[in-house]
């Protein structure tokens, strides 16, 4: 089997067809939820703590010099990050639960395996089989 079909078996197989789209979905939902925590939430806790930008929340380490730049501990864009980071998990958490109950109903929906047929029937099912192979 050559390389280019090898990556070609590898590349299209379903698993990671479906890993590729995942990760593609959840760089877009990332995206959504930072806008969404960096546009909407923190300002809003930001004016409920006092009008307060957490983006701007830095300590200065060193100050600006001429050309060089300031060294600041930014922990207010941490914070950030953190809040991000939180809402994902908890969107994950609750898409991951939805998905389980439905798994669950459907596991619960299918029907139960017929049951096996009793000694006597397995016993007469052997022996029909037995006068067919003797012809």
């Amino acid at each position: 089997m050559s390389l280019v079909s090898e990556f070609k078996e590898f590349a299209l197989r379903g698993n990671v067809v479906d890993l590729a789209v995942g990760i593609v979905i959840g760089a877009a939902f990332g995206k959504i939820v930072s806008s969404l925590v960096d546009g909407v939430i923190m300002p809003l806790v930001g004016l409920l703590i006092g009008g307060i930008n957490f983006s701007d929340l830095a300590i200065t380490l060193v100050e600006a010099q001429g050309e060089t730049a300031a060294v600041q501990l930014k922990y207010g864009a941490f914070i950030q990050t953190v809040v991000d980071f939180t809402l994902i998990a908890f969107a994950i958490f609750i898409v991951i639960k939805l998905m389980n109950r439905l798994k669950r109903k459907q596991e619960a929906a299918a029907p139960a395996a017929p049951p096996e047929p009793s000694a006597e029937v397995t016993l007469l099912t052997e022996i029909r089989d037995a006068l067919r192979a003797r012809g």
